[in-house]
């Protein structure tokens, strides 16, 4: 990887950089819900079966389409429709021309800033195998 991959435009990182931009926040393996008419996203606090909440990871990141189907295939093309990301991502802020913030583990070294500033999952989402209700567990912040 090139010294300060991340502040390249998207299209020009590698598959391992753009890998790497991830920052671990688990945010966007959080559940959605989304209104038939108005078409306006809510976020849930529920996680997808496969995040490891602690880590912000998924534990079956290359096969997780085998377990579900229609998690998220993200590309640099795709961003730009996809303004359920959370403001803080990785890929959105750069994909908008902003730098990564401070806790981002590129910046600080350190995978365990994100979760200090209270910027990932931890210790606030429940896994959706816990979950009857998704309604119940919509978040009234923004992420």
């Amino acid at each position: 990887m090139t010294e300060s991959f991340w502040e390249q435009p998207l299209q020009r990182l590698s598959r391992a950089e753009w890998e790497a931009l991830c920052d671990g926040c688990g945010k966007c393996c959080l559940h959605k819900l989304e209104d038939e008419e108005s078409g306006e996203v809510f976020h849930t606090n529920v996680a997808c079966r496969l995040l490891d909440r602690r880590e912000g990871r998924c534990t079956h990141y290359k096969g997780r389409h085998a377990f579900v189907p229609d998690c998220i295939r993200l590309t640099p093309g795709k961003i730009a429709e996809m303004d359920w990301l959370p403001s803080t991502c990785a890929y959105r802020l750069r994909a908008e021309g902003k730098p990564l913030p401070d806790w981002h583990y590129l910046i600080s070294g350190d995978r365990e800033t994100i979760h200090q500033a209270g910027m990932s999952t931890r210790g606030w989402t429940v896994n959706e195998t816990d979950v009857v209700d998704f309604e119940q567990h919509v978040i009234d912040h923004d992420l």
